[in-house]
């Protein structure tokens, strides 16, 4: 039995989508949601039946070569982008030049969270 106090509360921490990472909108009833669309829900059934009956842990996650590839550049380049701020740092950079230096490595962290 659900008092009204209980059933107008809303979660506060926020749901992440377990396939693609996106916030999940809560439902405020039930179990929490665990995927943000059908689809994603959909590619998650797939992968978890492809690996069914091998030796691959159910949450394994497998990529081509080329998105490998793609993933170690984008990796690559937020380093070369942190690093130069580092070194910015180091050689005590000036407010502007740091900020351009920090939106890179925004820029560039937001380009490797993509590639799901």
């Amino acid at each position: 039995m659900t008092t009204p106090a209980s059933s107008s509360r809303t979660r506060s921490r926020p749901q992440s989508c377990r396939w693609c990472g996106r916030e999940v909108a809560d439902a405020g009833l039930g179990r929490r949601r665990q995927y943000c669309r059908q689809s994603c829900r959909q590619r998650a059934y797939e992968q978890r039946t492809l690996v069914r009956g091998t030796s691959m842990p159910a949450d394994s996650v497998v990529l081509s070569a080329e998105e490998a590839s793609l993933l170690s550049d984008r990796v690559y380049q937020v380093r070369c982008a942190a690093e130069d701020m580092a070194t910015a740092i180091e050689e005590g950079a000036g407010h502007a030049e740091l900020r351009e230096l920090c939106d890179a490595v925004m820029r560039a962290a937001r380009a490797a969270d993509g590639w799901r």
